[in-house]
C-alpha cells in the first residue's frame, strides 16, 4: 500500500512538472510571435510599397537594416528583370525610398572576401545590405579568433571600407 501511494505521488509530480513546462513553452511561443508581429507587418507594408511604387515587380527577400536610420531592405526584380534592392524607411515615406541595381556594386560574396582577406574571421554572423548617409553599404558582423564581435561596413558601390567597429 505504501509503495502504491509513493507511485501515485511520483506520477502527480511528473504530471505537474510536465504541465508547467508545456504551459511555459506555449506562453513563450505566443509572446514571441506577438513581439515579432509589428516587425513582420512593417516588412509586409514595405514590400507592398516597393511594388505599388513600381520599383519592383517581383519580391524575393526582405529584412530590417538598423543603421543610423532604420530601413527595410527589399530585394527583387523590376519589370525588365533587373535585380534591385529597395531601401524603404520604416516611416514608409515613398519619397524617401532609395534603390540600387545589384549589378552596379559588389556582391555579398565579394564583400565577404574583402573581410576574410584582411581580417581574422572565425565565424560570419550575418551580412546585410543597408542604406546609410554615405550610401549603400554591406554590413558584415563576425567573430574573430579571440571570440570578439566585429562590425565592418563596406561601400556597395566600390568595395571601399566605410566603417569598422572591432573587438567588442
Amino acid at each position: 500500500m505504501e509503495k502504491n501511494k509513493k507511485d501515485q505521488i511520483k506520477n502527480w509530480v511528473i504530471f505537474i512538472v510536465l504541465f508547467i513546462l508545456s504551459m511555459s513553452l506555449v506562453i513563450s511561443i505566443l509572446v514571441l510571435s506577438q513581439a515579432m508581429k509589428p516587425i513582420k507587418d512593417i516588412e509586409i507594408q514595405a514590400e507592398e510599397l516597393a511594388v505599388s511604387s513600381n520599383s519592383l515587380s517581383v519580391i524575393t527577400d526582405s529584412y530590417i537594416y538598423n543603421g543610423n536610420k532604420p530601413y527595410i531592405t527589399v530585394f527583387g526584380e523590376d519589370e525588365d528583370g533587373n535585380e534591385k534592392a529597395i531601401f524603404v524607411p520604416i516611416s514608409l515615406e515613398e519619397n524617401s525610398i532609395q534603390e540600387v541595381y545589384l549589378q552596379d556594386g559588389i556582391s555579398r560574396e565579394e564583400a565577404l572576401s574583402f573581410i576574410e582577406n584582411e581580417r581574422e574571421v572565425k565565424k560570419i554572423l550575418h551580412t546585410k545590405l543597408g542604406y546609410e548617409d554615405a550610401g549603400v553599404v554591406w554590413e558584415i558582423t563576425y567573430t574573430n579568433n579571440a571570440d570578439k564581435l566585429n562590425y565592418v561596413y563596406i561601400m556597395f558601390e566600390d568595395g571601399q571600407w566605410w566603417k569598422r567597429i572591432l573587438n567588442l
